[in-house]
């Protein structure tokens, strides 16, 4: 409902002419969509209506739209395939069914609150499912731009598919479709505020009902079934609901990504936040509302939503333009729509998402490195690139759900390589008295037998070994005491109390003491209750220094623990 409460604020103009552009790309691509999917192309229409509407009540996004998209519609056809056994009555109930459980399945995620599973991808990993995603899009709309046999197969495959079939390219296609796609991005950058897209939906229905286009091969969208959709839960068994619960899953993930993406990236533009529990809630009541509506499933279009955008849309209230407009299609312009050349809806197709392929985004990722960067962490130096880039290769080579996956777990590797490698650089003091890295610095004071070092991140089971190879190199000839400034060590498990413990009790072997000086709270206390004795725990580096010299007599080589009055306080 927070959508809602936003309308008031806004001046309803661009909404509107927001919700016109949409609905001119939304028709016809929810025709093709729907006939991906292996169903009539009408079905398409039938679950925007609903699919439009319960987002624009139920989810957090002002730009997104919620309509049949391609992947999800490639997913619901392998889906379905499956299990309709060459069955064409089968089948439609089995796409309407699979639409119902994907809501289902997306309403419980959002109610359990699930929507922080999204935080498991990162931006970068969104960034590179983003870009993937759009140019799969872009190269499956080219055979429609130019007039050429579409391929099948991954990005590449399509690709060199649309390569070999060059020569054989409808030139009345390739002017109409190439055409459009120069007026869309000439009206985009010379007049933004003309809706370029309706200004070439409506030049190509008048092309071909002038010009005769389709004497000369230029394909249309063709016949188009009439009127309102029959609506309650298709005529499918419990044991078919449960059969789609899995592949379900599947769909509500790569729909939930793909629309999340979009979510954001139209949110951050304009200066407002997505609730991912809300986007799974707006989804799941989306694919619910399009099941219950002979519909197929739904999910946030990216294309569509980019439309929107562009278009100048502030609020859902062009999104119910949309739904209302789709309406009076289905009752009364299902005609006019069967005129619209296929080349002029790849075109506003291709214009829509060609700005999403944001190239610049993984220079800025891998620009993210430096030389020390790459010492101290090798390949993980360059995560956030590398996270991109294997989601957005995955998804040119292996389509959008394993694309998305390969780029989960690549990220989740990185993120494991970098923590199972803290830096553990040897600290100075510098002429301002703070406590820096030494690296590289000749200026500062360092103490010849009193290591200062600082772990560069939270001490868990899966650094714990590296960590302390690196405590013990720090215990050089020479150094009778080793302080860790704790300040920088977040958190610490039973592993990393235990290996401190045991590094202490073996460096008190070799006469040097381990003090841990200013640890935070919460490792304070793991360190306590898990009974360490060896280790020696005071309130600051300075404090352990003073106690380190030789001339003081609380010097912590001894093993003893400092008194209580050098603990750090609970304000820490």
């Amino acid at each position: 409902m927070a959508v809602l409460k936003g309308w008031a604020a806004v001046s309803p103009r661009r909404d509107v002419l927001a919700g016109l552009t949409v609905w001119a790309v939304l028709v016809p691509e929810s025709l093709a969509y729907a006939t991906i999917a292996g169903v009539s192309p009408v079905v398409g229409l039938y679950a925007a209506v609903p699919s439009l509407l319960i987002y624009a009540l139920l989810g957090s996004s002002r730009h997104l739209v919620v309509a049949p998209m391609s992947a999800t519609a490639a997913l619901s056809a392998g889906t379905v395939a499956l299990f309709a056994g060459g069955d064409a009555a089968r089948y439609v109930a089995l796409t309407t069914a699979l639409a119902v459980v994907a809501g289902l399945v997306a309403l419980l995620a959002g109610l359990l609150r699930l929507g922080f599973l999204s935080t498991f991808i990162s931006e970068p990993v969104l960034k590179g499912f983003i870009i993937g995603l759009a140019l799969t899009i872009i190269v499956g709309q080219v055979p429609a731009l130019l007039g050429v046999d579409k391929g099948e197969g991954e990005f590449f495959g399509e690709a060199w598919h649309v390569l070999t079939e060059l020569s054989t390219v409808n030139w009345p296609t390739a002017a109409v479709g190439l055409g459009s796609l120069a007026v869309v991005l000439v009206l985009r950058r010379t007049l933004p505020l003309v809706p370029g897209s309706l200004v070439v939906v409506a030049l190509g229905i008048v092309a071909v009902a002038v010009l005769h286009l389709t004497d000369h091969g230029v394909e249309i969208v063709g016949p188009i079934e009439s009127g309102l959709p029959a609506l309650g839960l298709p005529d499918v068994g419990i044991s078919d609901y449960l059969d789609l619960a899995g592949p379900a899953a599947g769909v509500v993930l790569v729909g939930f990504a793909e629309g999340l993406g979009a979510a954001k990236t139209y949110a951050a533009r304009r200066g407002y936040t997505i609730d991912p529990n809300t986007e799974l809630i707006g989804l799941g009541g989306a694919n619910l509302g399009a099941g219950l509506a002979s519909g197929m499933v739904v999910n946030g279009s990216l294309s569509k939503t980019a439309v929107n955008g562009g278009a100048g849309a502030r609020s859902q209230l062009s999104g119910v333009v949309v739904a209302a407009l789709t309406v009076v299609t289905l009752l009364l312009l299902t005609g006019l729509f069967e005129q619209l050349p296929e080349a002029t809806l790849a075109a506003v197709v291709i214009a829509a998402v060609i700005e999403l392929v944001d190239l610049a985004a993984l220079r800025r990722f891998r620009a993210v490195w430096t030389t020390r960067l790459g010492r101290i962490y090798r390949g993980a130096a360059r995560a956030d690139f590398l996270a991109a880039l294997a989601t957005l290769v995955g998804v040119l080579l292996f389509d959008t759900l394993p694309g998305l996956l390969i780029g989960v777990v690549a990220s989740m590797v990185l993120l494991l390589q970098h923590a199972s490698r803290p830096n553990v650089p040897r600290l100075r003091r510098d002429s301002a008295g703070s406590w820096v890295d030494a690296t590289g610095r000749a200026d500062g004071e360092e103490d010849a037998d009193i290591a200062v070092v600082r772990i560069e991140g939270g001490l868990f089971f899966a650094n714990a070994d590296h960590v302390r190879q690196q405590l013990l190199a720090a215990a050089g000839t020479g150094v009778h005491t080793v302080v860790i400034a704790g300040e920088t060590i977040p958190t610490v498990d039973l592993t990393g109390a235990a290996m401190l413990e045991e590094t202490a009790t073996r460096l008190r072997e070799e006469d040097v003491a381990l003090v841990l000086a200013h640890p935070i709270g919460q490792v304070r206390d793991v360190l306590q209750t898990a009974g360490a004795q060896a280790l020696l725990v005071v309130d600051t580096v300075d404090h352990a220094i003073a106690l380190a010299r030789p001339e003081h007599p609380a010097r912590p080589a001894t093993g003893e623990r400092p008194s209580p009055s050098a603990e750090p306080s609970d304000e820490s």
